[in-house]
């Protein structure tokens, strides 16, 4: 037996965000449905349980590829041999969106850098000028002003 199964506390750890779930079943049914809690708690476990399955077969058919890190050709393949062809394509757009997305999001990031008008040579000067100035800030204060060393053995907290 797991520690999944006998320990309630693993339950949130291992379960999709309740709120989420709860959102995406409203925005999914008519505005004139109503969803019981009951009803939506089943979903959730029962999307918990469907993400648990898929994962559990991607990590065996990655195991069986001999890598360690389980890739979306895992899932695709788990979601095939479990019986949810269906699936596939919806998965796949939905990956290729990812993917898309991910590398637009790198380029901003790397036009940050570049809208910055300055080199990466010369930020990481900069930075270390920085942090040299802040050292000496630090080594330059009065002794009533340092922080105390939270490590350091004192006479009262060492006595027996």
């Amino acid at each position: 037996m797991s520690d999944h199964d006998t320990n309630p506390a693993n339950d949130d750890e291992l379960s999709l965000p309740r709120a989420t779930v709860y959102k995406l079943i409203a925005e999914m049914l008519p505005k004139d449905i109503a969803c019981a809690k009951d009803t939506r708690d089943l979903l959730l476990d029962c999307c918990n349980e469907f993400i648990h399955l898929i994962a559990s077969e991607s990590n065996e058919i990655c195991e069986k590829d001999a890598k360690k890190t389980i890739a979306a050709e895992h899932v695709l393949t788990a979601l095939r041999e479990l019986g949810f062809e269906k699936y596939i394509t919806e998965v796949e757009e939905a990956y290729d969106e990812h993917r898309k997305q991910q590398t637009k999001d790198r380029g901003r990031k790397s036009s940050k850098l570049s809208q910055l008008g300055m080199s990466e040579e010369e930020l990481l000067r900069s930075q270390e000028l920085l942090f040299a100035q802040a050292r000496m800030r630090y080594q330059n204060q009065p002794a009533s002003q340092e922080q105390p060393d939270n490590n350091a053995v004192t006479p009262s907290s060492n006595s027996t």
